[in-house]
């Protein structure tokens, strides 16, 4: 059983910067593909960015080169830095995770969720 927490969402303007941070109440080796996910009213959850647990990452194509992910191991620890942030990015960000070892930005692959932390981008 793994437990997730996010926290650092909030609000910012248009261009701004943002990094959300998941804390995850696991072994330290214990491996999980992690990823964060994002929801906005009215539409399904959306896969933003994946890392794998020997550190192979994906991201989905409207964030990529302006969000990053990253992961500690050793304080497990999972981070996505969000810069450029626009309106579009506003959303439900949650933290996941998936014993499956490859990289997905499937939700259905995902076994743990958090509760997640809201982001909101004003123009």
């Amino acid at each position: 059983q793994v437990q997730l927490v996010e926290s650092g969402g909030g609000s910012v303007q248009t261009g701004g910067f943002l990094c959300l941070t998941c804390s995850a109440s696991k072994s330290s080796y214990e491996r999980y593909t992690m990823a964060w996910f994002r929801q906005a009213p009215g539409l399904e959850r959306e896969g933003v960015a994946t890392i794998a647990p020997l550190g192979g990452v994906n991201y989905a194509y409207s964030v990529e080169g302006r969000f990053t992910i990253s992961q500690d191991n050793a304080k497990n620890t999972l981070s996505l830095q969000m810069n450029s942030l626009k309106p579009e990015d506003t959303a439900m960000y949650y933290c996941a995770a998936t014993s499956k070892p490859w990289l997905t930005l499937r939700a259905r692959d995902y076994k743990y969720w958090g509760q997640g932390t809201q982001v909101t981008v004003s123009s």
